[in-house]
């Protein structure tokens, strides 16, 4: 249990045996009335926002959510298989649970996984990843990075928007939390 002095951005919490993440969080004293917190929660699971009012120093209960630092191995179906770096024990993590990350994901790579009580929650990918492009039409001759852009299929078969002078077989850096083109790898 928690009171809603001890919010922070990320704090999970267990409201009517569902788990949200606390997004943001204000506390508000008017001038008449008691105070009261102000928070935007996201659902751990489904990704649904919703903002909702705790009054001041109102008891919440918190949920013990344990990140692991994981290997993501291969597919199986439709699960995920993921490696954890200290115990090597393989779980299987769903489709639905992995989410827009699949967009993202290369055997072998590192990713944290957020688990309750045994279940997986969600993944985490660093901020950036490293890829390799395997289709693009060909640039043009005085194409430069200040013109426009044309799409990239990358090896994870995830397209993004990169400059006009980027070829096949470039290995690109792109931001996993919008999908934009970060630079060329050396």
């Amino acid at each position: 249990m928690a009171s809603t002095n001890d919010l922070k951005n990320g704090l999970v919490l267990n409201i009517d045996g569902q788990l949200w993440s606390v997004v943001e969080f204000q506390h508000v004293k008017p001038g008449k009335g008691p105070a009261f917190v102000r928070t935007k929660l996201k659902h751990v699971l489904n990704g649904k926002v919703v903002e909702r009012t705790f009054n001041a120093g109102l008891k919440i209960e918190t949920a013990n959510v344990d990140k692991r630092d994981m290997q993501y191995l291969y597919r199986d179906g439709d699960d995920w298989i993921f490696m954890d770096s200290q115990s090597y024990d393989q779980i299987p993590v769903s489709d639905a649970v992995v989410g827009d990350n699949a967009r993202w994901l290369l055997e072998n790579q590192d990713a944290i996984v957020a688990m309750n009580e045994g279940l997986p929650l969600y993944v985490e990918l660093p901020a950036s990843v490293e890829l390799t492009i395997t289709y693009t039409e060909p640039g043009l001759q005085g194409d430069r990075s200040t013109g426009g852009t044309k799409p990239a299929t990358l090896e994870t078969g995830a397209e993004i928007a990169v400059p006009l002078f980027i070829e096949n077989g470039t290995k690109v850096k792109v931001d996993t939390r919008d999908g934009s083109y970060l630079g060329r790898v050396n």
